[in-house]
């Protein structure tokens, strides 16, 4: 057990306990058991990192809305669900492919959301079903918003799943700065060699990537010619459930 963390944390939920409230290192220290050294110590750790401000007058600690932003962040993942339902059936519609949403989890994607496609011939995913984020286009595009860190901390190894991985890191962020740039990611049979793919990011109400949407279909029928047309469709997708979300421009 690490005991800095540990401690940080109580100090965390004794500052969140007081609403904002500006509160003494004295009443933090006895809150949570510990020496006012430590409690000092640790309350500029986490002033460091966001989560709690200093008054300058009083020299008393508060948290910050730093944890609201995650928390805010992570029931959006648990709705972005109900909020891109509807997008993904009209998607699903025009393009006749199997519709993913997907969020991103280490460096892995999951998918929290399908349709499949009608076609005999299709791709195949199982919903809650897992895969390498750098090999599918929905985990590409949510990692293209990540920084360098992210990718050598979750990614440290680029194993080849087919012909088509990528893996060589210097290729991998040259085609995740790619697909920031241009807004959508494209899969060309790197998780399953004839599999291909298209995704586009969503956006929570901070402004942040939380999930993304995409479509999958065979390579033969979806061709490059065919990604291509029907990327404006998945980007627009993605913007509408994004905008639903409070996402704003």
């Amino acid at each position: 057990m690490d005991k800095t963390l540990l401690k940080g944390l109580m100090l965390l939920e004794a500052l969140a306990d007081q609403s904002g409230r500006p509160v003494t290192i004295q009443l933090l220290a006895e809150r949570v058991g510990l020496t006012k050294s430590n409690t000092h110590r640790t309350l500029q750790t986490l002033a460091h990192a966001g989560y709690a401000t200093r008054d300058e007058s009083s020299g008393n600690y508060r948290s910050t809305f730093k944890l609201f932003e995650l928390g805010a962040k992570q029931m959006a993942q648990v709705d972005v669900r109900q909020f891109a339902a509807g997008q993904m059936h009209s998607l699903a519609e025009l393009t006749r492919e199997t519709v993913h949403l997907s969020i991103l989890d280490g460096g892995e994607v999951i998918y929290v959301d399908k349709i499949d496609s009608p076609q005999p011939v299709r791709a195949y995913s199982a919903l809650g079903g897992h895969a390498p984020a750098y090999c599918v286009a929905t985990g590409k595009i949510l990692l293209a918003y990540k920084g360098p860190e992210y990718v050598a901390r979750h990614l440290p190894e680029l194993v080849a799943h087919s012909k088509a991985t990528i893996t060589d890191l210097k290729e991998l962020k040259a085609e995740l700065a790619r697909a920031a740039s241009n807004g959508f990611a494209i899969n060309r049979g790197e998780w399953r060699e004839s599999v291909g793919g298209v995704a586009a990011p969503i956006f929570d109400a901070f402004n942040a990537p939380i999930a993304a949407i995409g479509i999958s279909g065979p390579l033969e029928r979806l061709s490059a010619k065919r990604m291509k047309e029907l990327t404006p469709a998945v980007q627009e997708a993605a913007l509408n459930v994004s905008r639903a979300m409070g996402y704003r421009l």
